[in-house]
């Protein structure tokens, strides 16, 4: 893959650009998706269906104390290519420690709390019933490695600041790989059930921690830290909170709608409709991995360009991505649409779980071709540097609509409800975002008659 130059980013052809970038970002996001879905086929096919129901209990808990590892991480990252870029690399190291410090106080807190609290926080997740056991098996162990992850998602923000892209993949690829290996070694071969499910997920976060540790200790690495910069400094810590804010309130919101899905879908339909549930959100993170590749791809060029006052280009990389995703999106959509039942099937054998999820498959991506300009219309304010309309954007759908839409529309269609507010909040949220991008594009994207292309 050919290297792209910041000139590049406002000279090549778009379209040409645009996969560039596209692609990479695709294949990072892909390995990941595609460990959390193998994972859990080995899951609910080695341990049973319930155990599927149990791990997508804890993942919210888990991915949110995790999620501040990446808050920090991007923030301080930030200021760390900003820093490097000016040739202040003792701020940069300084940063780099504050970044350390945050993340290991934030999470191990975080973690000895959710450790003291676990028999009340599982079943507020929707740990109930036959799911509590076997969630609260799986809860204890995953979180002892949570701190590692939460420290190798701040690294490898810090690990790309430092223009090492390689090596961000390396780590993205070494617990995704490492956890489909010892998923089959201490369930398949071992047998160790729900506690080998655990040990796999937690072993492969030690391991992704101990190749960061060796990268930033090796000579790869330009921020040779010190004692003295795991001081926190104020003026850091603000900054670094401020940046970080957009993803960590994503994320909030995420854990939010875990928690109300899985409680709404228990008291309404049980084990069987939380399963259910998992199997599609799986589903979710993976299927739509080109698009969320478009959308990465996009950020850059439409921030270069908009500084570069290129408004022709930002207005054609705009289109084209869109274009791309919604095309991609649609073929995405005619499969979920065509094969919901043996897709279902590479889960689980359940009777129950096969007959319920097809149709809430179906339900869930009914509006996926229109998503992309969702996705874009938030990816541009970001790439712009407008951070509240970014953010009061990609919190539209689940923070605005859908987790009112979950709460109303069951008392009138009971489970139905559930799964009929998945398209109607990406209708909604849609509409409003493209209301915003077309008219930030009219007012602030006007192409001057000496701008060339």
């Amino acid at each position: 893959m050919a290297k792209v130059s910041s000139q590049d980013l406002g000279t090549q052809p778009i379209g040409k650009l645009l996969i560039k970038q596209a692609v990479p970002a695709s294949i990072g996001i892909l390995v990941m998706s595609l460990n959390i879905l193998v994972d859990t086929i080995f899951v609910g096919n080695w341990i049973g269906a319930t155990a599927i129901a149990a791990i997508n209990v804890v993942l919210p808990v888990s991915f949110f104390i995790a999620a501040l590892g990446m808050s920090i991480g991007i923030g301080g990252s930030s200021i760390i290519s900003r820093a490097l870029g000016g040739d202040k690399t003792e701020k940069a190291l300084k940063t780099f420690g504050n970044q350390i410090t945050l993340t290991l106080l934030f999470t191990v807190t975080l973690v000895v709390f959710g450790l003291y609290y676990v028999d009340a926080i599982i079943p507020a997740f929707g740990g109930k019933g036959t799911i509590f056991e076997p969630a609260k098996i799986y809860y204890k162990i995953v979180l002892y490695g949570v701190p590692f992850l939460a420290l190798c998602m701040m690294g490898n923000t810090v690990i790309r600041a430092e223009g090492k892209p390689k090596f961000a993949m390396y780590a993205m690829m070494i617990p995704s790989v490492g956890n489909l290996v010892l998923d089959y070694v201490f369930i398949n071969l071992m047998g160790y059930g729900m506690e080998g499910a655990a040990w796999a997920t937690t072993a492969s976060y030690l391991l992704c921690f101990v190749f960061i540790l060796w990268f930033f200790a090796s000579k790869n690495s330009e921020l040779k830290i010190k004692f003295s910069h795991f001081g926190l400094q104020k003026n850091i810590v603000k900054e670094i909170g401020s940046l970080g804010f957009v993803t960590l309130a994503r994320q909030a919101v995420v854990s939010i709608t875990y928690l109300f899905m899985n409680n709404i879908l228990y008291d309404l339909g049980g084990e069987t409709s939380v399963t259910s549930y998992a199997i599609v959100g799986r589903m979710l993170m993976f299927a739509l991995f080109p698009v969320f590749g478009i959308t990465q791809g996009f950020l850059p060029i439409a921030g270069f360009n908009y500084g570069a006052a290129k408004f022709l280009r930002v207005r054609l990389v705009i289109n084209t991505a869109i274009k791309y995703a919604v095309i991609l999106a649609s073929m995405i959509f005619v499969l979920l649409m065509v094969f919901p039942e043996a897709i279902t099937r590479l889960f689980t054998h359940d009777a129950e779980v096969i007959k319920e999820t097809p149709s809430a498959m179906r339900w869930v991506f009914a509006a996926t071709p229109i998503i992309a300009i969702q996705l874009i219309g938030a990816a541009y304010f970001q790439a712009i540097g407008k951070a509240i309309p970014a953010l009061l954007l990609t919190l539209t759908r689940q923070g605005f609509f859908f987790i009112p839409l979950i709460l109303i529309l069951p008392i009138f269609y009971a489970e139905l409800g559930v799964w009929m507010s998945f398209p109607i909040s990406d209708v909604l949220a849609t509409i409003v975002t493209a209301y915003y991008l077309n008219k930030e594009i009219k007012s602030t994207l006007t192409i001057k008659p000496v701008e060339k292309e």
